[in-house]
């Protein structure tokens, strides 16, 4: 995980309220004051005294916040399934990880206090541009239909709830996160082959347990149409078979 550090009320030492001298001595031959906000990617803040000017230059009311944007996923290195992970760090694709993001939206949208593997589904479908999303949406498992589902099995959540930032996920979520990994190694990809989407859809329907699959068999998804999208899991998440008609 990698923060990227921006303006807000959280992160910087200079607390609200207190007026904090950033040059306190106004006889210092020093003319400027340089504040490190992130030590990973080495971004300062500096502030440069006028020349002409010998007053301390004070800050008042000053805050940070970060961001965080993930450029991995959690999974666990020995997951109960019939084939282990064998690579520690495993790559995923850009849309994956997109369809990660907005599942974690959706879930705030959706008051949830985590994301499950049924938010997983749905940030599939509302970033749909992945073989997967297209094949759901083919077989008429559109975002509001999972939507809809969702709400008959978990229910809706209080109103006045306000979901953590950024929201944790279920256990089941990560389980599904460690099948589509094996999802990948068993569609030929090996160790250095990204987890795409159609993985994702493959680790949510294999976990019988989970929110998602219910929500995937409500809406007509079975065993033969998850055969039927494996057999694409190894060549990514876009179609290239798309030939320009003459």
């Amino acid at each position: 995980m990698a923060s990227i550090p921006t303006f807000s009320s959280y992160s910087l030492l200079l607390k609200p309220n207190n007026t904090n001298t950033l040059f306190p001595n106004s006889n210092s031959s020093s003319s400027s004051c340089t504040l490190s906000l992130s030590p990973l990617f080495g971004t300062k803040l500096t502030l440069q005294r006028p020349i002409s000017s010998s007053r301390s230059i004070s800050i008042t009311n000053f805050s940070a916040t970060s961001e965080t944007v993930p450029f991995n996923l959690p999974t666990d290195l020995n997951p109960q399934s019939d084939k282990p992970q064998k690579n520690p760090n495993p790559k995923w694709s850009a849309r994956a990880l997109k369809s990660y993001a907005m599942a974690e939206v959706e879930v705030r949208k959706l008051k949830y206090p985590k994301v499950g593997t049924e938010s997983l589904l749905m940030g599939i479908l509302i970033e749909g541009t992945s073989k997967a999303a297209k094949f759901l949406r083919a077989n008429g498992i559109t975002f509001f239909k999972v939507q809809e589902k969702t709400f008959e099995i978990l229910g809706k959540s209080d109103y006045f709830f306000v979901s953590p930032v950024p929201p944790p996920m279920t256990e089941p979520l990560q389980k599904a996160l460690d099948l589509a990994v094996n999802e990948k190694l068993k569609s030929g990809l090996g160790e250095e082959g990204e987890i795409n989407v159609t993985h994702l859809l493959l680790g949510i329907w294999s976990l019988e347990e989970g929110a998602g699959r219910k929500v995937l068999s409500a809406l007509g998804f079975n065993d033969e149409k998850a055969k039927e999208i494996a057999k694409t899991a190894a060549s990514g998440d876009i179609d290239w078979s798309f030939q320009k008609k003459a």
